[in-house]
Order: C-alpha cells, then structure tokens, then sequence
C-alpha cells in the first residue's frame, strides 16, 4: 500500500522534487504552499505522469493558524500523512538591526513555530499506527553562527537539535525523525532571501540532488544527513576546532555581497 506524504514548501526548489521523488515511487501526496497556481500545475503533472492522487492546500506557513488549518483538511478527508516533510523555509540578508522586526518574526514563524507544529499534529496519529516518518530540512547554516543571516542560521540550528532530541524520546515507537542539512542550493531560495551575488550561493548543489539525498535518507531512518561528504566532514570534525572569533570572521566574509 503506498504511503501517503504531505511536504510544505512544495511549489518550487526541493519541496517540488521531494514531490516528484514520492510520487514516483507511486505514493499519494498532500502538498502545501502559498501558490495555488504552482501546486495546482505540479499537482496535474504528478497525477498525469505516475497515476496518484494529490491534494492541494494552499496556505501561508508563515501566519499563525496555518498548520492546524491544514492537519484539519486531511483530517476531514480521512487521509493518514505516513510521511511528513517540514521543507517550508525562508532566509533574509543583512545586519539583525537594520531589518524589519516583522520580517524576523515571520521568519521565525515558518521555519520554526509552523514547523513544531505539524510534527506535533501528525505525531500523534504516526504514534498511534505505530510507524511514521518524519524529515525536517534543516541546513548546513545549523553547525555555525551566522552573521548577516543571524536568525536564520539560529532557525535552522533550532531544527537540527529538536529534530535529534525527539528522534531520541521516540526510539522504539516506529516513527522515526531525519534532519537534511544541505549547503548552499540552486532554488529560488537566494533570490526570496536578498542573497542573490553572495558568495556561499555561487556554487551550490541541485535541489533534485538534494531532495534524493534527503529522501534515501529519511527513508533509512537516519538522524542526520548533510548532502556533501566534503562539507559534512567540514562541519563535523573541522569547524568545531576553529577558534569561535576567526569561525565567525569566515562565516561573515561568505555571507558578504561583492562592492558594487
């Protein structure tokens, strides 16, 4: 029987690959996002190319009442969500104090308090059944301090320790819990972010590399996974010994924007 998968942030970047890697594996999905007309153009393509079946839930993860909005749809229609992506993220550039305190606070709310929130409503059921999965996308800006990027990286190094703590507390239970830490990707992502020109987004790794990554590895039941052995070994076993005023010096240089 295919499981069912519901992924946020599904319209574009990796969220529409993790999308398009479940679906052709011949699972149902749920997917979420603020563009209707993008959800509703991948939900034609899915169900055309694999046969499936797609929901489409537009909603804004960013505003509060969202997640319970949308545990209620598929709770209303019956569908149990064996898989859950937490892939709905958004990054901004610049000092802390120069940026809009409602632009933090959006910020913080989709890529953190949503996220809580889903895993805590579909936790519940994923319990009771006795097996589930969950993959929260987290980021390699986890391991490190970020300036420029100071509440993002502090976001996604929140998503990194929740995801490992109840990984822990559900040991046992059946449902496991992933954190992808990918590097800089090539998405939209730096262009919604103000991150266009920075150096760490030059090079970056595909978002269907990615989500494959992040996808055999949920579906492994591992932890954590970082989608480059080099920059994994980096963060690992490097970045811990840097001494913490020259990390943070290296960590500001490749956030900086080029002299106009």
């Amino acid at each position: 029987m295919a499981e069912t998968a519901l992924i946020t942030g599904a319209s574009s970047g990796i969220g529409a690959d993790f999308a398009r890697l479940h679906a052709s594996e011949g699972g149902d999905l749920v997917l979420v996002a603020r563009s209707a007309d993008k959800l509703e153009q991948l939900q034609v393509e899915l169900e055309n190319t694999y046969g499936i079946s797609v929901l489409v839930l537009v909603e804004d993860l960013s505003g509060t009442g969202a997640p319970e909005r949308v545990f209620q749809a598929t709770q209303k229609k019956g569908i149990e969500i064996e898989i859950l992506i937490n892939n709905a993220g958004v990054g901004g550039h610049g000092r802390f104090d120069q940026q809009a305190l409602s632009r933090h606070m959006a910020m913080l709310q989709l890529n953190i308090a949503s996220l809580v929130a889903l895993t805590h409503l579909y936790l519940g059921p994923m319990k009771e059944r006795g097996h589930g999965k969950i993959l929260n996308v987290s980021s390699a800006a986890a391991f490190i301090p970020g300036p420029l990027q100071a509440v993002y990286y502090a976001s996604k190094s929140f998503v990194l320790s929740f995801s490992q703590s109840i990984s822990e507390e559900l040991r046992g239970s059946g449902v496991t819990v992933t954190a992808l830490c990918p590097g800089p990707v090539k998405t939209g992502f730096s262009a919604a972010g103000d991150l266009e020109g920075v150096l760490a987004f030059k090079l970056g790794a595909s978002p269907d590399s990615v989500a494959r990554c992040g996808y055999r590895a949920m579906q492994r039941g591992k932890l954590v996974v970082v989608n480059n052995t080099i920059l994994a070994f980096l963060l690992n076993w490097v970045t811990p010994l840097i001494p913490r005023r020259i990390l943070l010096t290296f960590s500001r240089i490749s956030m900086e924007k080029p002299a106009r």
